[in-house]
């Protein structure tokens, strides 16, 4: 089995450090992973602090079980982040969750394991669903999707510039044979694709918004950035490390809007107070710094940003 010294989890000590600003406080890990973050949480909270972790995957519930086991102030669920503020009301803390985590992206144990399906360096079942108990495979989905649906996905959350080409090409082989293999994909996207990017897999793009459909992962960080507002105490903070840039302008979009307030209609006479500013941003944003490059080359596409909330 996979164990968090597998996963070396990204701007680890700058999250930590941006996140816990009170040892006694409660605190959400919203992608468990195999517990790096978790476990560094834990190491700056006092007997009276709390840690709850979410995850999808069935090999990282196995991890946060044990941690759950070693440590009371821990607890891990088995869910998307998506339902955060349902797991927190039942706990009683909305309003009073002194941090917020996202670690948003696939974690390396996942990548590496050739049964996930999420790697196009590495033939196995076409699957990349984060909960292998639930939802349609990677496999289902180029089955089912039609070409429009498929072009739009391509664009939209990969960024392909030669989406329609690559479709229609899926679309005809599968009116041939079904496709379920992770290198059959990848070898028909490969053939489809005109221009190859240097040091880039031409079927990089598609994996990478085929992997978003199925785990409906932009629609769920939307969701859950509102509900991090929702649950949070006054002073609290939200931590998000993005590892693409549709993930990083979701959040630097949803920090902004915090930042900004309620729109009003021009020169109507308002007060400070009735704009709402709901968060202010803690600094720019951290990049991993070459010590962490070097040794983790998944970092060197990573963005942290930090709020905190106002009101």
């Amino acid at each position: 089995m996979s164990t968090e010294q597998e996963h070396d989890s990204v701007l680890l000590n700058e999250a930590v450090e941006a996140l816990v600003i009170d040892p006694n406080g409660i605190y959400i890990d919203c992608t468990f992973g195999r517990g790096g973050h978790s476990r560094a949480i834990l190491s700056h909270l006092s007997q009276e602090g709390r840690l709850v972790g979410f995850d999808k995957d069935l090999q990282a519930i196995a991890v946060g079980e044990q941690l759950q086991q070693e440590d009371h102030r821990f607890s891990i669920v088995h869910e998307s982040f998506s339902l955060l503020e349902q797991e927190v009301s039942k706990r009683g803390w909305v309003g009073e969750v002194t941090g917020v985590l996202m670690d948003l992206g696939v974690s390396s144990p996942q990548l590496d394991q050739a049964e996930r399906g999420f790697s196009f360096m590495q033939d196995g079942p076409l699957d990349m669903r984060m909960d292998t108990t639930r939802g349609q495979t990677a496999a289902q989905w180029v089955a089912n999707t039609d070409e429009e649906d498929m072009v739009w996905t391509f664009k939209t959350y990969g960024e392909e510039r030669y989406a329609k080409r690559i479709a229609r090409a899926i679309v005809e082989k599968r009116a041939k044979t079904p496709i379920t293999r992770t290198k059959e994909l990848a070898d028909i996207i490969s053939e489809a694709h005109p221009r190859w990017e240097k040091h880039k897999h031409p079927a990089t793009r598609c994996f990478q918004a085929i992997r978003i459909a199925v785990n409906r992962e932009l629609d769920d960080l939307r969701d859950t950035l509102e509900q991090a507002l929702n649950i949070l105490k006054v002073g609290g903070r939200l931590v998000a490390i993005s590892f693409h840039s549709l993930e990083d302008r979701i959040v630097k979009q949803f920090i902004q809007r915090q930042e900004k307030g309620q729109d009003f209609p021009p020169g109507l006479p308002i007060t400070e107070d009735m704009i709402n500013r709901r968060m202010k941003k803690v600094g720019k944003f951290t990049k991993a710094g070459e010590s962490e490059l070097e040794r983790n080359v998944r970092a060197r596409s990573a963005v942290m940003r930090v709020a905190e909330k106002l009101a």
